[in-house]
């Protein structure tokens, strides 16, 4: 796979590889309870999450990015490249798969959708994948709403697909888009 598709300027902010001054921001707002009500994995070890994101730029399938605005850590984003199905044959590291978490004390200000973009303009411009997609639970409406802002289409509703540990069996939805759809609508 190619380099990483960072660093990169858009809407006010700078999307880059995390280095070890970025730790103990990504750990402030990734176990915070309000970040994990939708989250399938509601708590990451400080240690595993120190591990895991300072190795990134050492993994040829793993090109997740912290959002930066004006020196601080807003967010983070996350981009893994993935083989497509298929027939055995079919072409490799094709797809990416996408996410986020951003500070609750920055939410609502735009930066997921910007993000969102921007995971999107690295995986289509940057990677040259073919096909990338996100999903979310259906009753994350903040997240859903990102997904549609950043361009992506409603893919799949699978019904009562995801336990939530307060909730029961909730929808999820699974939005995605394709490298000429993202190219028709940049151009």
């Amino acid at each position: 796979m190619s380099r990483s598709p960072w660093p990169l300027q858009q809407d006010g902010l700078l999307f880059r590889d995390p280095v070890e001054s970025d730790i103990a921001a990504l750990q402030s707002f990734r176990n915070d309870a309000s970040v994990n009500h939708f989250m399938v994995h509601t708590h990451v070890d400080p240690d595993e999450l120190r591990r895991d994101w300072l190795s990134m730029t050492d993994n040829p399938t793993e090109y997740s990015c912290v959002v930066d605005r004006d020196g601080d850590v807003v967010a983070m984003g996350f981009l893994d490249v993935v083989d497509g199905s298929g027939q055995p044959g079919h072409p490799t590291g094709t797809d990416g798969l996408i996410g986020y978490i951003v500070d609750p004390r920055v939410a609502g200000q735009g930066i997921g959708t910007a993000t969102a973009r921007a995971l999107l303009r690295a995986a289509f411009d940057g990677l040259g994948l073919r096909r990338v997609t996100a999903g979310a639970n259906a009753d994350n409406i903040a997240s859903v709403t990102v997904l549609e802002r950043a361009g992506m289409r409603k893919e799949r509703h699978a019904v009562r697909a995801l336990w939530h540990r307060e909730l029961g069996w909730l929808d999820e939805v699974e939005y995605a888009l394709l490298d000429e759809e993202w190219r028709a609508r940049t151009s």
